[in-house]
């Protein structure tokens, strides 16, 4: 079965525009795959490039080099060649991101935070919102924070509608970057269950976990990012 996700020669580099145009390396020859119902954990130290890759993938950091080949549906897109109406069709039918922080828009209530990736997939919005109702419960949310809004919230609390928001869609592919950095023992044990659940369901999956006690209980396989680090 071909890889949901295939990565060949990747490099990345930033320019300093602050001082003079530099440009600073930060990555080479990136080169990993990841299939479905595969969980893939990408290892280094801090500084090493890992949340980029995730970037990149993602579409938010374009690449010097290389090709990002997703393939979902039957269709193949290399999405560093892919124009940002593709890229944002991905993100809404193919990619799930649950970054480090939430960045939900202001004023909405937490249940429709969480709701609208369904939503945007057309599920009806009573649907979506008892799906998202169930998932937040799931996840230890208490009902009474519904229906405010995810800034108001608790560090951790704030990580459990970013987990619900990104594992409530059934997306081919997940990037996970850090989701239980901010749990409690309780939480994480639920989240490697959800994480868990969702690769039972053939999802490929890409994350970056610090805490060796989930990475083990979720990861098949470790990429290590010391291996395409521009300064290795």
């Amino acid at each position: 079965m071909k890889p949901v996700l295939e990565i060949s020669g990747v490099s990345k580099s930033f320019t300093m525009h602050l001082q003079g145009g530099v440009s600073l390396p930060v990555m080479a020859d990136v080169t990993f795959d990841v299939r479905a119902g595969e969980c893939v954990a990408i290892v280094g130290p801090s500084g090493a490039g890992k949340s980029s890759v995730l970037k990149m993938i993602y579409g938010s950091y374009g690449c010097d080099s290389g090709r990002i080949v997703v393939t979902h549906g039957g269709e193949i897109t290399d999405l560093v060649q892919a124009p940002p109406r593709q890229i944002l069709a991905l993100r809404r039918e193919t990619i799930g991101y649950v970054s480090q922080f939430l960045r939900a828009v202001p004023r909405v209530p937490a249940l429709d935070v969480v709701a609208e990736p369904l939503v945007a997939l057309g599920a009806a919005r009573e649907e979506a919102r008892d799906r998202a109702a169930a998932m937040l419960t799931r996840l230890n949310v208490p009902q009474r924070l519904f229906g405010l809004p995810p800034a108001t919230f608790s560090g951790g609390e704030q990580q459990r509608v970013n987990i619900a928001r990104g594992l409530l869609p059934d997306y081919a592919l997940l990037l996970l970057d850090e989701p239980t950095a901010s749990l409690d023992a309780k939480n994480r044990a639920v989240v490697v269950d959800l994480i868990n659940a969702r690769k039972r369901g053939g999802a490929a999956i890409i994350a970056i976990v610090h805490d060796e006690d989930v990475r083990d209980a979720i990861a098949d396989r470790i990429v290590d990012a010391a291996h395409f680090s521009a300064a290795a």
